[in-house]
């Protein structure tokens, strides 16, 4: 239902319009959809979605804490183990004062690849603290982001180090000088004992 109505949607082998959405503006206009799809009658029950639901006298078994539920829908998990400086997770150092008293532990961290300026880190299989990276505090940083930040950083070394690999070839062969195979240049003419000796003298200031 949503994405028919999106540009770049794909029927039959042709595609409507130009795919422009970029996955931010996806997201956005996923949740407009939901918002309006539970606010309007169904088709067939002739009843919004969201009042349905409510006066379907069906009680959800929630969680006993959001960290608890977040256990349940982070489902991207990664193990580290605690550091002296805090935990380390794709290259960036993520602290909390908590973490003090588990140097040297195994914990599980799970975070929202949408924003990884935070993570959630289980000692155990309980819930032990919210940790948080300096250098993104503030921000809303997705992984997607950060991951192509890395691979440019990683272009622009690699071009560096070949530029400067050509470099050092560069004056490793004029240090090497002419090959065997380079014919030697002819000898300079000789010069008279007089201009030998008035090259060789050397002159001061002070003289």
């Amino acid at each position: 239902m949503l994405l028919c109505s999106l540009p770049g949607y794909i029927k039959d082998g042709a595609v409507r319009g130009q795919p422009e959405l970029t996955l931010a503006e996806l997201d956005s206009r996923f949740r407009e959809f939901l918002s309006e799809y539970h606010a309007r009658p169904h088709s067939e029950t002739k009843a919004p979605p969201q009042d349905r639901w409510q006066h379907g006298g069906f009680v959800p078994r929630m969680a006993d804490s959001l960290e608890q539920l977040d256990l349940l829908l982070l489902t991207v998990a990664k193990t580290r183990k605690i550091q002296a400086d805090g935990v380390r997770f794709q290259g960036m150092r993520y602290i909390d004062p908590t973490l003090a008293a588990y140097v040297g532990e195994t914990v599980l961290l799970r975070y929202d690849p949408r924003d990884i300026a935070e993570v959630r880190l289980f000692h155990q299989d309980k819930f032990l603290c919210r940790a948080i990276c300096p250098e993104l505090a503030g921000q809303t940083v997705p992984l997607r982001d950060i991951q192509q930040a890395r691979d440019q950083q990683r272009r622009r070394l690699r071009e560096t180090l070949r530029d400067r690999r050509k470099t050092v070839e560069s004056l490793l062969d004029l240090r090497q000088g002419p090959s065997a195979d380079t014919p030697e240049p002819p000898p300079a003419a000789p010069q008279n004992a007089e201009q030998v000796s008035f090259q060789a003298l050397k002159r001061y200031r002070n003289e």
